[in-house]
């Protein structure tokens, strides 16, 4: 292992990509100018009426890529992500990446960006991870128009009945500011507006954001903005953005961010960004329309999904596929080395030092993720995403242990060497679907009960004994069914470090239950949205940020953007 080598930052690679013009991409792909409009030379929007032109194609297979519970250890899935396509492409086969868009809070927080790494990153890595196209803004200002405009129906005369102590939409911005976690509004006198309490949430956190991930079209976008409860009137009825009557309003503000971002990466496989909604609170998973598209354009397509298996994988398939009937084909569970150690019990110091013992017993959370991709009856692959301070004797004995379950397994080095280095991992894949063929199937219906549905996603993929729900949990799942919304699929707001609802228990916890503090009833983007443990909608940040090694240099590029 030669440690001295010269290690090149993301921007640095970023910063000698050798990108194509954004027209060259979309030819590529058989789009003509009337299917596309540049936002600069190297990004452009896809008009939806690609959609309907192509509706009668043959869909591209749906690789899904997933991973263990993220560590700080790091895990790579975007990383792994990008360099399949890139690879897939260099096997002659016809791919393109479909991820989300990241969001201001993480990349100037401690998490980072979203556009991968190294060798395999999504370009122009630096809009990307910035303003992009400014889709997270358009949303920031729907949001934030809503709640002003509710806000002045009830200075106006309040038509509608809400109570102000039942108001549920938050105002947004797209920043971790803890500070505006709990807040009180409308001070100052009678002519400022009513007094209450309010809060912000991350813009990725609106719902808003899900609608947009989730709607096929404009026009299905106004009817899930219609459909957006507010608040509630004093005799527990739902207001919706529909008596409002702004639904209208709130469309035109995204009549352009509703459009997927084409943008390529550095080997100049084509890329489609577009949304991001969290993964531990909200669905995170990258537009329906976006994928749907790419599906249409390639042979392959190749996506990802939040965080691990429990969170990302559990709610592409329970909400996005189902709600936007897409099958996924084939799922790449993605671990490293660093990171099975850490579920293992290796401190953070000590993960460059050669443990087989412990990186035996973090194997158990692979195993988890692996059973409850097989539960949904999708074939897998396990993508070993190396790390240079991996061992030959840890890469053998991860290898090992897959083939002892007749499992498949691929070196991933796409960090280091970019579609080159995911060559195996391409191979793997294409043999996969030639070869399986997908049995996906939801593991609960839509006709189970609130209470049996999240039992289920515990049981079935945290490996929960059950859950307990507060008092406050089972008013609000009686107020939904009276209201008539269990039919509808849960999203589970919960921790990303653990399978369990506890951040600190790693590896495969047993023995332990799901508490339920509060429900929230997202009616547009149609799911139930379930908090558990101390999930956070307004995160904060570091006591370091990103933000603080962050710069432009003397001709304007960005310094210190990983």
């Amino acid at each position: 292992m030669n440690t001295n080598r010269i290690v090149h930052t993301d921007i640095e690679i970023a910063n000698n990509a050798d990108m194509k013009k954004i027209a060259e991409i979309a030819a590529s792909l058989g789009l003509s100018e009337q299917d596309w409009e540049p936002y600069g030379k190297y990004k452009a929007k896809l008009s939806l009426g690609v959609l309907d032109r192509l509706k009668d194609k043959p869909n591209g297979k749906v690789i899904l890529v997933t991973s263990i519970n993220p560590t700080p250890a790091g895990e790579g899935k975007s990383t792994v992500t990008v360099g399949l396509g890139q690879a897939l492409n260099k096997i002659g086969k016809k791919a393109i990446v479909a991820l989300r868009e990241p969001s201001l809070g993480p990349t100037m927080g401690i998490k980072g960006g979203a556009s991968g790494g190294g060798y395999a990153q999504v370009m122009p890595m630096e809009d990307i991870n910035l303003h992009f196209t400014g889709d997270i803004h358009a949303i920031t200002a729907a949001n934030n128009a809503l709640a002003a405009l509710i806000d002045n129906h009830i200075f106006q005369g309040n038509q509608c009945e809400i109570d102000p102590r039942k108001i549920v939409w938050k105002r947004v911005v797209d920043l971790n500011d803890r500070a505006l976690r709990n807040i009180v509004i409308g001070l100052g006198g009678e002519k400022q507006g009513v007094p209450r309490e309010d809060g912000f949430n991350i813009t990725v956190a609106s719902e808003i954001m899900a609608i947009l991930c989730l709607a096929k079209n404009l026009d299905d976008m106004r009817e899930r903005l219609a459909k957006v409860v507010i608040g509630y009137k004093t005799n527990g009825k739902a207001v919706t953005v529909g008596d409002l009557q702004v639904e209208g309003a709130l469309t035109l503000l995204l009549k352009e961010a509703i459009m997927p971002n084409l943008v390529q990466t550095l080997e100049n496989t084509p890329a489609i960004i577009h949304g991001g909604p969290f993964a531990n609170i909200a669905h995170g998973c990258n537009s329906v329309i976006a994928t749907k598209m790419a599906s249409k354009l390639s042979d392959y397509v190749v996506t990802e999904a939040g965080f691990g298996a429990d969170l990302g994988a559990e709610k592409f398939f329970h909400i996005k596929a189902r709600l936007g009937d897409i099958n996924p084909d084939a799922v790449v569970i993605v671990a490293t080395i660093r990171a099975l150690k850490m579920h293992g019990g290796v401190t953070s110091e000590a993960l460059s030092v050669e443990n087989i013992a412990g990186l035996a017993d973090g194997m158990k959370n692979l195993e988890k993720h692996m059973e409850t991709i097989d539960a949904f009856g999708v074939p897998y692959v396990i993508a070993i995403n190396k790390f240079i301070t991996d061992t030959e004797a840890e890469v053998a004995y991860v290898q090992k242990w897959c083939e002892e379950r007749k499992v498949e397994v691929a070196l991933t080095e796409v960090w280091e060497h970019g579609g080159e280095g995911g060559l195996s991992l391409a191979n793997t894949i294409v043999e996969i679907l030639d070869q399986q063929t997908s049995n996906f199937k939801p593991l609960y219906a839509l006709d189970d009960t609130i209470e049996q549905k999240i039992t289920t996603i515990a049981q079935k993929v945290y490996g929960a004994d059950g859950v307990n729900f507060t008092d406050h949990a089972r008013e609000q799942i009686d107020a939904f069914h009276a209201n008539g919304w269990s039919n509808l699929p849960i999203c589970m707001a919960k921790t990303q470090y653990s399978l369990s609802d506890d951040s600190a228990l790693l590896g495969r916890p047993e023995g332990f239950t799901i508490m339920v503090k509060e429900m929230r009833a997202s009616i547009g983007a149609g799911f139930l949205v379930a908090l558990t443990g101390d999930v956070l909608t307004m995160p904060g940040l570091p006591k370091e940020p990103a933000a603080l090694k962050m710069d432009v240099d003397q001709n304007g590029n960005a310094i210190g953007l990983f």
